[in-house]
């Protein structure tokens, strides 16, 4: 059974730093590109960063670039997304994604919650 699960989600304050997991199992995790996406209440869910299956690539949404920075580890079947520099715009549940090619995505996690209080 393919599975992604997410941690760490909490409550933080502005300025403040937060780092998500994602583990996942049931698929060739080192074949997938992976990816995080966010959803705040009432919008659309959004792009955040994704990673190519080594790592060496690896694009940002602009209102994240040089705040969160993604990972990888391919010897634990997880990614990471280090938050810092928080703002409230960031509240939202997060969800990991993962793929056979970068950029398209379609196993998805249930979400962590992120909540930025200003």
């Amino acid at each position: 059974q393919v599975q992604l699960v997410e941690s760490g989600g909490g409550v933080v304050q502005a300025g403040g730093s937060l780092g998500l997991s994602c583990v996942a199992s049931g698929l060739p995790f080192s074949t997938y590109a992976m990816t995080w996406w966010r959803q705040a209440p009432g919008k659309e869910r959004d792009f955040v960063a994704d990673i190519s299956r080594t790592g060496d690539y690896i694009t940002y949404a602009d209102s994240v670039k040089g705040r969160f920075t993604i990972s990888r580890d391919n010897a634990k079947n997880t990614i990471y997304l280090q938050m810092n520099n928080m703002e409230a715009e960031d509240t939202a549940v997060y969800f990991c994604g993962a793929g056979p090619q970068f950029g398209s995505y379609s196993i998805w996690g249930r979400g962590t919650q992120v909540t930025v209080s200003s």
